[in-house]
Order: structure tokens, then sequence, then C-alpha cells
């Protein structure tokens, strides 16, 4: 051939990359696509056929309720677990994903009366029943629109058959659940301050409550000082005792007290409150004996109300000064007062001439400190739970001292004050006061209390303070503190084994494993210091509490009429038990005993805590305990609290085996995303923009365990790191293409090549680590920067050349495609759990006659492959390259050069163990030059260095001889072949293979 140019299309005899697998995933209308292609061949039956047989993974799928659109919280929810159930599908589980819904509860019943409400209508006046059908296809509705939303996520599940709290199955074990407990003598009917909602007309759980800054009205209040010790008593109609008056028989002891007594007469002792609103439920005064308390004259006063000049009064000493001046006082110190001498003290109510005409004890209390208020704190116990524990802590005392236990019913559920509020109450002038209203606004019981606390002389001082305030998290309107009859669980009864339900949830935290690990110490606090468990409801829809009780609160525990409560759940559902004649039904021949059927329902907690019931035990295609339960971490109080009461009270422990959690995402600058700040990302505006692969790559490169952040310009980077690994997987694609599937073994490959195959090995072993420990940044991390630095610029920029030039029978080429072949095989499927749209395509594209990738596994990996000697080695080799980079980047930036192929540098080493490691192997190729010469020493002064590589030197220069027309390399052997005059040996060498195959 004497001109090859006018013969031969170089580009036509190259090996250059073939696929069909675009640059532009188009990921909004290709993810769909492929959501519809595994509805098609039922992906999910086909991984159950799969995965028949093996060990069991199950991750227990926390249900959300099923009132709305999904929203980003729900969107990380699911793809994190989507994500480890792939995963263990993959390495060799049957790990199945069975979805669920929390269907019960204020929530759905909420979005009812809304629609009531906006009708003019009165929910009360329909009959139950036919709310509770509403209640259940609103639900319905739900659950069919989130099913849609989480399978476009690319979630993949029994969506077909998902579990959910109000299906007549559910039901019937959730009631079931509660007849255990009741039966095991944990249940009882009690008395107790509970968060109740004005607005909702129902007691909430610590669960469904949240925090915000509220003002409010705050009040210093006087109580007299009548009785010391319980010898004497300040009436209304006598004076205070006389020294003289004491009897001659009395003891030293008791002479003693009086005359400490002596000092206190007349005094006053001063609380202070937020919730001016209480002071009727008032019934103690708690001081700690810890502090150090003072008896104080008012030596000043100017003020239009309050303390006057004379009046004493006792403080805690550290806040004498702080109250006196919220009164306008100047206070005189008298003298110490000791704990022994409060704990003798008994006052008289504020409000006596009411009607409040009983006795105020002093309590000591390890919950009252001195960091602000008086250092003695209002104590009622119908409207606080450390009130209600130091009140109940003391009953048997109280009662000796002349002192009814009894705590009143001052407030209603409709938040009116009740006649056990005197001159509040209904009888009252003027009719009942109002703590809150309907809308949850403040009422007119503040401003009334405030003004007989004036015209008794019994207040000190008022103000107003800005401080947190819960708030039901569901109306967002505030509740408060309210003793009602509810039904509760024992935390600290003996359950006949010398546990209590407290040391069993107690006990189960220990052998649960927490990621992170704080939030076993986060559970573990609210299990120490919780109260009893408070199971009802004051609601509609839900499982109802379906006991009998007498009129004392004792539950009738009797198998017959427990067997028929749950048969006709089983059949009929829950809503058997508020159907005509149900009592009758139940009870059968007991039905003329005076057993009252129990009205109030389940919380929802119970019933989401009651899941793995009916989910894990009743379904043969899971197991109980779960492995791992995962949800965000507010569900230290929620879910994971309520599953590890409910499994312990039954089963004496939890019914899982690790607990993850995960933050809460907010905007880019770190604010909750809101509604109001119009900061909010919702999961669908990203997958119709971008596609849900960059939702769960954003999910895969964040600390879930924290709060993530999320904006515009994170979408956009999560873009752009997947717009590279796309490529990445184009380019072994399309060079995958030539591969013919040839194997070769590890020992006769060049050094190149089984270096990449060590960071397989490596990679591999990480990769699998990190999905045992759900640690998924880290497997994102390294397989987009192996993608990124080691593949793309590296591995394969030095292997472009052999793989497109070589001719067919190159072990170099071969050697190189066997290795492209595992590192797709390896980075698509472990990449599948995370970022299932894109290696299901990249997959089917590699291999259409495959199924789908996510019936896979993760490709085994040698341990020989492993070679950390060699691995040393590189580490040397491309410490050299990066100074040759970085120079020929100056040179190709001061256009001396367009391509590093024009370069010919000298490379000087001054450390012979970088020599050592640059022997024998071609730089030249590695450093992507026509050639490259390396010297032995420090070179000349203006060569380029790297402070962060030493003993490296480069001085620039250009290749000699000819620029091959078919490699571009510049060589002086082109035209050395005649047949090729216009290429190098080796490129001519290549066409003549190429020539004989054709």
């Amino acid at each position: 051939m004497s001109d090859t140019k006018d013969t031969i299309d170089y580009s036509e005899t190259l090996y250059l990359p073939k696929t069909d697998f675009p640059m532009r995933a188009g990921l909004p209308k290709k993810e769909p696509e492929l959501v519809a292609r595994w509805e098609e061949i039922n992906l999910y039956k086909k991984m159950r056929e799969d995965a028949a047989g093996r060990e069991k993974f199950v991750l227990h799928d926390g249900p959300p309720y099923a009132n709305g659109n999904i929203h980003i919280g729900h969107a990380l929810n699911k793809i994190l677990k989507d994500v480890i159930t792939r995963s263990f599908q993959m390495r060799g589980f049957d790990s199945n994903y069975v979805p669920g819904w929390d269907c019960h509860g204020l929530p759905i019943e909420w979005k009812i009366e809304e629609a009531y409400r906006a009708k003019g209508q009165n929910k009360d006046e329909v009959p139950i029943n036919e709310f509770r059908q509403e209640c259940r296809d609103f639900a319905q509705h739900w659950i069919d629109v989130q099913t849609a939303e989480f399978k476009r996520l690319g979630i993949e599940g029994d969506f077909e058959k998902p579990y959910t709290t109000m299906a007549f199955h559910a039901e019937a074990r959730i009631a079931g659940e509660l007849l255990k407990i009741a039966k095991s003598g944990q249940l009882y009917r009690g008395s107790k301050p509970v968060m109740w909602s004005v607005v909702e007309r129902t007691a909430l759980a610590e669960a469904e409550v949240e925090y915000h800054e509220v003002q409010s009205d705050t009040i210093w209040v006087k109580f007299p000082v009548t009785e010391f010790n319980g010898l004497l008593e300040k009436t209304r109609t006598s004076p205070y005792f006389k020294l003289r008056q004491v009897n001659e028989s009395l003891s030293d002891d008791q002479r003693d007290a009086l005359q400490a007594f002596a000092t206190l007469k007349d005094a006053y002792i001063v609380i202070w409150t937020t919730t001016p609103w209480t002071i009727p439920g008032n019934r103690a005064i708690s001081f700690s004996s810890r502090l150090e308390y003072g008896l104080y004259e008012v030596t000043e006063a100017e003020n239009d109300f309050g303390p006057q000049k004379g009046e004493k009064l006792l403080f805690a000493k550290n806040l004498a000064e702080d109250c006196a001046a919220k009164a306008k006082v100047t206070l005189k110190f008298l003298r110490d007062v000791a704990g022994g001498e409060l704990e003798a003290v008994t006052c008289a109510h504020p409000l006596i001439d009411l009607g409040y005409d009983f006795k105020v004890p002093l309590l000591d209390g390890d919950h009252v400190t001195d960091d602000a208020g008086t250092g003695f704190v209002h104590t009622a116990p119908g409207h606080g739970r450390e009130d209600f524990d130091a009140w109940m802590e003391q009953a048997r005392d109280l009662e000796a001292r002349g002192v009814s236990p009894k705590i009143p019913f001052t407030v209603g559920d409709d938040g009116f004050y009740t006649d056990e509020a005197p001159g509040f109450g209904p009888s009252a002038e003027g009719g009942a006061a109002r703590v809150m209203d309907d809308n949850g606004k403040k009422g007119d019981a503040n401003d009334r209390v405030i003004k007989a606390l004036i015209a008794a002389d019994r207040l000190f001082a008022r103000g107003r303070i800005k401080h947190d305030y819960p708030h039901s998290w569901r109306s967002k309107k505030p509740v408060i503190f309210r003793n009602t009859p509810q039904w509760f669980v024992y935390m600290d009864k003996d359950l006949g084994d010398q546990t209590t339900l407290r040391s069993r949830a107690l006990s189960a935290i220990d052998d649960t494993r927490f990621v992170p690990a704080a939030g076993k110490h986060r559970l573990r606090g609210m299990i120490e210091n919780r109260p009893d468990w408070v199971l009802s409801r004051q609601r509609a829809w839900g499982v109802p509490i379906c006991v009998f009780a007498d009129k004392a609160g004792e539950v009738l525990v009797d198998a017959d009429v427990n067997a028929r409560i749950l048969e006709a759940f089983e059949n009929e559902g829950a809503d058997a038990w508020f159907a005509e004649g149900a009592r009758e039904r139940f009870l059968g021949s007991r039905a003329n005993e005076e057993w009252e059927m129990v009205t109030d329902i389940l919380d929802v907690w119970f019933d989401s805590g009651s899941t793995h019931s009916f989910v894990l035990e009743d379904r043969p295609d899971l197991k109980w305990p779960a492995d791992v339960y995962l949800e965000g971490s507010d569900q230290h109080r929620g879910w994971f609290h309520s599953s590890l009461l409910e499994g312990c009270a039954t089963r004496g422990r939890a019914p899982y085996k690790a607990v993850v959690t995960h933050g809460f995402t907010m905007d880019e600058q770190g604010r909750k995303q809101s509604k109001s700040l119009g900061n909010q990302v919702f999961p669908q505006d990203v997958m119709a923009k971008s596609g849900a692969d960059i939702l769960r790559l954003w999910v895969m490169t964040t600390d879930y365990w924290e709060d993530q952040r999320l904006g515009e310009t994170i979408i956009k980077t999560n873009v752009d790191t997947y717009r590279k690994l796309r490529n990445t997987l184009r380019w072994m694609l399309g060079t995958l293409a030539h591969d013919e599937g040839e194997d070769i073994a590890i020992a006769d490959m060049p050094e190149l090549e089984r270096l990449m195959l060590h960071r397989l090995a490596e990679l591999d072993q990480l990769v699998r680590k990190s999905y045992d420990d759900f640690e998924f940044k880290k497997i994102a991390r390294a397989l987009t920067d192996f993608a990124n630095i080691e593949l793309s610029a590296f591995y394969f920029d030095v292997r472009k050349d052999a793989l497109y030039c070589d001719a067919p029978s190159s072990l170099r080429r071969r050697s190189a495609l066997v290795v492209i072949r595992r590192l797709f095989d390896c980075l698509v499927t472990w990449l599948a759990p995370m970022l299932p749209f894109t290696m299901e395509e990249a997959w089917l594209s590699r291999n259409p006659e495959a199924v789908s990738v996510h019936l896979e596994q993760f490709p085994a990996v040698p341990a020989d492959w492993k070679d950390e000697a060699l691995a040393a080695k590189w580490l040397k080799v491309r410490e050299v390259r990066k100074v040759v980079t970085g120079a020929l980047e100056v040179e190709r930036r001061d256009k001396r050069i367009g391509s590093s192929l024009e370069a010919a540098p000298v490379v000087y080493v001054n450390d012979k163990t970088l020599l050592a490691a640059l022997d024998d192997r071609d730089f030249e190729e590695i450093c992507i030059t026509s050639a490259i010469t390396v010297k032995e020493g420090e070179g000349p002064d203006d060569a380029f260095r790297l402070p962060e590589v030493a003993n490296v030197a480069v001085v620039p220069a250009l290749a000699e001889g000819r620029k091959c027309a078919r490699s571009w390399r510049i060589t002086d052997d082109v035209g050395s072949d005649p047949d090729y005059p216009d290429v190098s040996a080796r490129d001519a060498a290549a066409l003549r293979e190429l020539a004989g195959k054709a």
C-alpha cells in the first residue's frame, strides 16, 4: 500500500466505545417506564421466588399516616428502607419489604371533622359507624395515592398485600394484644393529669405534642401560713395563737415547734406559676430541703396591689431579691428557715373565701430548684405530672395530717371549669370561666383567677413571660394538663416473675443494637422516667378499648367474652364494638351483671406498637422479631417506644433486634422547612424535574443520622455527581461492546489490571461492611470517588490507547476488557440498591437477555485479588505521575502543547524507593505522553515541582518524531512498515492482524 489515507478510514479500525446507553439520562421519562416494566414482569414476585429458602432478613416498616401526599420526610425514610432491603436481598438473604399504613386516630378523624365543619354539620349527629366508614374510605384513598408515589421513588415491596391497621384482622389482633395485657393485670383505670386537647377533645401522649414559644400570664401568689406541725390552726374567725395559751403538758419538742412557729406568725409562702388558671386546682406547695430559705419582712412598698410594709414572706434565699423587684418592694432578712421547719408547715388556700376551705400542706420534692420563681412550687396534682407524682408519693402522710388525698376535676373536656372549682364553675356568678376555647384561644380563666386573687389580697405580683409550651402536632393548638379518668398500663407492677414492664423494657434496650449508638441513651432515658402508659383516647375512629369494667374500674377477665369479641372483630372489624346490641352480644349470659362497656379508643401508638403481632408473626414471608426498625429520631418517643412497651408487656422482649434512626430535612440554610418560609422541597417536584435517582443519591450522600439539608443548590450538586457517574458507566458499556467474554488468569495480567482487581477486593469489603452498618454515605462516597478519580481520571485514561488501538491478540487489551467487565458488574450491582433505575438501565443495556439487575447477587470477589505490596508500589508510581500531569497542565495552559501526547518530559527522581517503583513499566503510557525519560537526581532549579511530592522534578519537552495517523502518538517509528506508511509500528501490526481476521 502506498497511500493508506486514500484506502483506510482509521476510525473504523479502532475499538471505539459503542453503546445505546444515552449520555443524557432523561430520568423523569425513563423511570416511570421502568416502574411500569417492573409491574408488568411482577418483579416483586420474581424476587421472592429467587430468594425462596434463603435466610430471612426483615426490616419492619413503621407505618406512616394515610392522610395526604408524601413529603420529603417520607421520601428520605422510604429510600433508606428500600436501600437496606435491596442490599440484603442482593447479598444472599430473603429480604422482603412489606409496606404498612397507620389508619386510625386523630390525623384522619380530624380531616373528616374539618369536612363536616366546612358544611356546617355536626359529626356527633352522625351514627358512629357511618362516621367510621368515612374515615376508612378517606384512609384507603390516601393509601392508594401514597402507594403510587412510593413506587415512583423506586420502592420495591409487597404493595399488593400491604398491612393496614384498619384491616379487620389487624383490628382483631390489636384488640387481642390489649386483652392479653388486661388478662395479665397490667391494665387499670386511673385518674391522672394528662395532656388534653380542648380543640380535639382528647388526651394526647407526649409523642403527639410539639413545643412552640408562647407568651403567658405569670403570677406570684401568697399562701398564708396557718399551722405548724399540726398543733395550731388559724380559722376564719379566731385569732392566731398566743404563747401564753400553750398548755404546760406539751413536750419540749412541741414547745420548740411552737416557738419556731411564733416567728412565722402572719407570714406568707410565695409561689410562682405561668398557669394562673391552675390555682383552683392547688392542693399543696412543694419545696426542697436541699435549698436555703429565709423569712423576710417588707420594709418599703411601691405598688398598687400586692405586699405591703410589715408583711412577712418566705422565699428561697437566692431568689428573694428578684421576687422583691417584681413586686416593687424592699425586703429585710429576718432569719433562716430550715427544711425541717417547712415540712411541718401547713397553709391556707389563697381563695379560701370562695370555698377553698382546706389545708395546703408543704411537700419536700426533688423537682424544686432555685433557678427561677420563688423556691416554692405551686402544686396542682390535677394539672401537672410532677405535681401528681409529688402528691401521690406522700398521699398516706397527707391523710395522717388531715389532708384529703382526693384530686379534684376542676376543668372539663371542653376547657370550662367544673363545680369543683368554686367561684369559677357553672354555678358561679357569670357562669363558668374557660381556660381555652374550641379554637385553641385563651379563655377568661386567667383573668378571673387573677382578679379573685387581687380581691383576696393574695396576689404578690404579676407579669408576662415567653416560654415553650406544648401544642398538639395535628391541630397546632395549645394543650392543657388536666386530671381525667383514663386507662393505663402499669410501668412498675410486678408481673409475677420479679420483673416489671419498666425493667423488661430497660433490659430489652440493652439487648438492642442502636444506629447511631446515642439512640440507646435517648430511649433508655425516656423509659427510666416515663409515667404509666396511658392508652385511652376520647375519639371515635380507632380500635376500642374493648373491655368491660365495674364501677370501681376492675376489668372483666372472661375467656368466653374475649373470644366473642375477637371473633366479631376478625369478621366485621372493630365497628362491631359500636354496633347496636354489642354489649349484650359480647357479654352473653353475663349481660345482666353490672359491667360497663368502655367506649374510649386505643391510642394510635398502641395500634402501631402492635403491628409486630399481625405483620411479623402472622405473615409466613416475615419473621419475629424483626432484624431492624428504621424511623426518624422522633420515634424514640413514638413507634420505637410503643413497640418496645407492647412487646415487653406481652412477650417479654422488644420486637426488634436493631433500631436505626434518621434526622430531619432542613433547607439549605439549616432552617426547618415550612410553608410560611416558602422553603419546602417536595419529592414530587424533584422527581418531575431531575428524577428519583437524584433524590436517592442525595439521601445516600447525606449524614442521614443527623438533620440533613436540601435545596436547589444541593440538588444541582447531586445532578453533577450523577452525571459523572453515568458517563463512567456509559464509557464502560461502550468499551464492553468489544468484550468477547474471555477470561484471563490474574497472574497473567499486567500490573495495572491487577491493581484494579486489588481495589475491587478492598471496595468489596467496604461495601459489604458498610451495608451491614447502614453507613450508606461511606459506600456512595467510596464508589463515586473510585469511578471519577481512579477509573475515569486514571485507569480508563491510561488504558484508552491500548483498548482502542492494540491488536485483537494484545494481552494488555484483553486483560483490560476482563477487568472492565468485572468493574462494571461490581459497580452496577453494588449501586443497584441505591440507584435502582439507573443501574437497571445500565444492566439491561449490557445484558439485554437479563430480567433485572435486582435479581442479581453482589459478585463474589476472590480474596487472592488483594495485593498490598502491589498497591503500595503503585501509590509511589501515582505520586510521580501526579507531578508529571501537573507540569503538563502548565504547558497546556500556556499553549506550548495541545495534547499530552505532544510531550516527552524528563522526570528527575531523587528517591531510590520511587525510582524502584518506576522500574520495568511504560511510564509514558501511564502519563499518557508519547515519550518520557526518568533520571535519578534533583533536577534543575527551574523544573516543575509540587510541594506535596518530595524529590520529584519535571522538565517539559516536546516529543520528537511523526504523529501516528491512527493513535496520534508521536514516535520515531511511524512509517517503519511500508504497507502502513503513516502509522507507528504498533498500529501497523494491529492493522495487519485486523485485516487478517477480516
